[in-house]
């Protein structure tokens, strides 16, 4: 039964990453038991910032039921991408990742669906070589909406291609 909460997992984590944006990858997508990504990829012309297609995914919750992955497309300064959030058995929030990244820190703005009603959420992202790490989300009691918990380190993990080669 994990095998296959796991196998389902990792192939939304593929539909994810196979977004029908025109990309020239490098390199194939890498599967394995809990994890699927997409290597980086580059595509350079004529004075063009250098894009790279990065894949994350987190699974966690009671026997890692739930998941959550990310596609990061970084040009330059811009990062874009889509974020799937797929609790088990419970409403999946899924949308587009707009932002920018200075250093190792991305902040974005998710752009979700989530029953029915389109809602945002501000995050923040340190991409560290192969590492993409997230600060969690905290529910502000005055707006009854979720937001960045600023007082908090980057404590939500996500497994990257890079550490699968290793």
């Amino acid at each position: 039964m994990k095998a296959i909460i796991l196998c389902c997992a990792a192939s939304l984590a593929i539909v994810s990453c196979s977004s029908n944006q025109n990309k020239q990858s490098t390199k194939d997508s890498v599967v394995t038991s809990d994890s699927v990504v997409k290597t980086q990829s580059t595509v350079e012309s004529n004075n063009t910032p250098v894009a790279s297609s990065l894949c994350f995914l987190r699974t966690d919750g009671k026997s890692n039921r739930d998941s959550t992955s990310i596609e990061l497309v970084i040009k330059g300064n811009k990062v874009s991408g889509q974020m799937n959030w797929m609790p088990y058995q419970k409403d999946s929030r899924k949308g587009k990742l707009d932002g920018v990244i200075a250093g190792d820190t991305i902040k974005a703005t998710w752009t979700f669906m989530q029953e029915g009603m389109t809602d945002t959420l501000g995050l923040k992202f340190k991409l560290d070589k192969d590492q993409l790490t997230q600060k969690p989300l905290k529910l502000n009691t005055k707006t009854g909406h979720e937001q960045t918990d600023e007082s908090v380190g980057y404590s939500l993990s996500y497994t990257s291609s890079d550490k699968l080669k290793k």
